[in-house]
């Protein structure tokens, strides 16, 4: 199993929400441990709240954690008791928790989900680069660890920059916000590309659409 993430640190400016993109990484080791790195999983949670954006969450990602925590014997109480009866990660509507934003773009099951690549596409994002989720249960027994990890990261940068523009089209953030957060996302990447070359490739494909889709909604657009 392999679990990554962008992790940002989000602020409030003038009623618009800020987000300063922090990292993007894996969790563990590049020798997976899956028991341990579930229970780091879940004392993350435990350390403070956050806001956990997902693509079909809900549906898999989440699930599929809950049930190798149970095989492992783990307390997942972090994400399920955080919260009272109208808000908290097992909400499906709260948008400040958890937010399965698949299930949020088709109004909840109203339309048609797109898939991530789907939707990674419609904004000139690289989208999956090549790999697919088929492919890693194969690449895991392959001993191929860093390219899953790869894979995963690159989907959760693709996910990251949709967040921010969903977060424009809602009404949470606004399009100064917005730009500084893209243009935070591009150094990092630019920053990264040296020692992780698969965050150079999704930043130089990115740019490459830029001509098509630009990634700024306001005046750097």
């Amino acid at each position: 199993m392999t679990i990554s993430f962008v992790e940002a640190e989000l602020a409030r400016a003038g009623g618009a929400e800020v987000y300063a993109v922090a990292e993007c990484r894996s969790g563990g080791e590049a020798i997976p441990d899956e028991r341990r790195l579930l229970a780091a999983f879940w004392r993350f949670f435990a350390s403070r709240r956050f806001r956990v954006v997902t693509w079909n969450g809900r549906r898999f990602d989440m699930p599929t954690i809950f049930a190798r925590s149970l095989m492992h014997g783990l307390d997942a109480s972090p994400w399920l008791l955080q919260g009272d009866r109208w808000n908290g990660y097992r909400h499906r509507y709260g948008g400040d928790w958890h937010v399965d934003l698949m299930d949020a773009m088709s109004e909840h099951g109203a339309t048609p989900a797109l898939t991530l690549e789907e939707a990674a596409a419609a904004l000139g994002l690289p989208g999956k680069l090549g790999e697919h989720g088929s492919k890693v249960a194969a690449m895991m027994e392959a001993g191929e660890v860093g390219r899953v990890r790869a894979y995963c990261e690159t989907d959760t940068l693709n996910l990251a920059v949709l967040y921010i523009r969903w977060a424009f089209l809602t009404g949470r953030t606004d399009a100064v916000s917005h730009d500084r957060a893209v243009a935070d996302m591009i150094a990092y990447l630019e920053a990264e590309r040296a020692a992780r070359p698969h965050l150079g490739r999704f930043l130089d494909e990115w740019r490459a659409m830029a001509g098509r889709r630009p990634p700024f909604v306001g005046a750097q657009g």
